[in-house]
């Protein structure tokens, strides 16, 4: 699976509000500033995020975003999942049950579903805290007395 251009910015954008969340509300335009990122493409996205009840919604000239819940509530799989539709390796497996007509005699659907386990545990295991705190530990590691 391709991770799309959707899915990265959304993550980052998650993750820069994780960041400023003792700034209050965020506005999109300071995001996409820091981010490096389109305006208007972090408009296209949070329609997604806020469906999802991840994103609290102020209007008006002290406007902007913020996280519904604190940043270890989020893991980077249910981030995906939002904007991307989800994370499986092959179509069929989106399906529960498995509806694919071949699925009886084919012989590549364990790899694929080894495949998915190991995304989606490997995703699932990790939040935006997380991301946070292995960036600070980084740049602690990084510092010079």
């Amino acid at each position: 699976m391709k991770i799309s251009t959707k899915g990265r910015y959304a993550l980052r954008m998650m993750l820069d509000l994780a960041i400023h969340r003792d700034s209050g509300y965020v506005a999109l335009k300071d995001i996409a500033k820091r981010q490096g990122v389109s305006k208007k493409y972090l408009e296209q996205i949070v329609p997604l995020l806020n469906g999802a009840d991840y994103l609290q919604t102020n209007r008006g000239y002290q406007g902007g975003y913020m996280l519904s819940k604190p940043a270890s509530s989020y893991t980077v799989g249910d981030i995906l999942r939002t904007t991307e539709g989800g994370i499986a390796p092959v179509a069929c497996l989106e399906q529960e049950p498995n509806r694919c007509e071949r699925s009886e005699d084919c012989i590549t659907l364990e790899l694929w579903k080894g495949l998915y386990k190991v995304m989606t545990d490997y995703l699932d295991g990790i939040t935006l805290q997380d991301l946070i705190d292995r960036q600070n530990e980084s740049a602690y590691d990084n510092y010079s007395i």
